[in-house]
């Protein structure tokens, strides 16, 4: 296959996350997690707005709230706030505060999120501080308009990919510290998820070699995009036989997730990250065409 990788325009950031392909606003959303801005690349325009969110360091997602074209839902911290940003101005603000977790655990924050199909909020922690791998303070979480939330697994290190099957009733996660992809079953009445299982394993010889997978996202055949933080690869993978169909070469080595967009949804996003004085291009947000798949728009969080 003959796919084609090509930069986004003003789309660096030392620690590019959580990318969310806006189909009204034909605009892709992230995040520069450790620097707290959002980003905003405009499809028709060719070009990147950003903007700093008053008093924070970190913004660990965006997603935008149903109904209210300029509110966001963001991670800062341990809280889940709203954050009021015309995609145009360089600065926003945060206007109020849903709920915060783990305020016992002062050296954890937020980082992956998504909205389900039904627009459910699903979450992560971290510990950010120190040793992710030995200190497994992490949880997964679910909160939905009206409720309260709620804990879908503990004992998590790096809280990272989420993505959702509507078709196969599953839901799939990652936790990079397991070096695996894990499959569930889905109830998208409720949004309980149900009989974990192990569905693409990237242990390498040891760990000093195993491959960390960071976000991901679904394509409308079912087949899963796993990037990897060291690995310059997007594993294309077949959920059902565990057998990865393509890999995708980033000129980069820090992929740290992807997300479909444009008019047609065939166009693969990805944001990477320049941690550990890694060189240029590195912090580059990508654009993959010719990949002959489509994907599924961003789901906007209910409130």
């Amino acid at each position: 296959m003959s796919y084609k990788v090509e930069p986004l325009p003003d789309s660096y950031a030392g620690l590019g996350e959580g990318p969310h392909w806006d189909v009204a606003r034909q605009s892709l959303y992230f995040v520069d997690l450790e620097a707290g801005c959002l980003l905003r690349y405009d499809y028709r325009q060719n070009k990147t707005y950003r903007t700093q969110i008053e008093g924070e360091t970190f913004a660990t997602f965006v997603l935008p709230v149903e109904g209210n074209d300029q509110e966001f839902a963001v991670g800062c911290g341990r809280r889940v706030v709203i954050v009021n940003w015309d995609g145009v101005s360089p600065v926003a603000k945060v206007v109020r505060t849903l709920f915060e977790v783990q305020s016992d655990f002062k050296e954890n924050r937020l980082n992956d999120a998504k909205a389900d199909p039904k627009g459910r909020l699903f979450f992560g922690t971290m510990r950010y501080v120190g040793d992710e791998f030995t200190h497994r303070h992490g949880e997964l979480y679910r909160w939905e308009a009206g409720g309260n939330v709620t804990v879908v697994k503990s004992d998590v290190g790096i809280s990272n990919g989420l993505a959702w099957d509507e078709k196969a009733n599953k839901f799939y996660y990652i936790d990079t510290t397991d070096y695996e992809v894990k499959s569930y079953d889905y109830d998208f009445k409720t949004g309980v998820a149900s009989n974990p299982k192990v569905i693409y394993n990237l242990r390498k010889d040891s760990p000093k070699t195993h491959i960390l997978p960071d976000g991901m996202t679904i394509d409308t055949e079912g087949n899963l995009y796993v990037a990897t933080f060291n690995g310059s690869t997007i594993y294309k993978v077949n959920p059902n036989t565990g057998e990865c169909l393509l890999e995708i070469k980033l000129p980069t080595k820090q992929i740290t997730s992807v997300a479909f967009g444009g008019p047609n949804l065939d166009i693969l996003y990805v944001t990477t990250a320049s941690k550990f004085d890694q060189p240029a291009p590195a912090g580059t947000t990508y654009k993959v065409t010719g990949l002959n798949a489509k994907g599924y728009p961003g789901v906007n969080l209910k409130l």
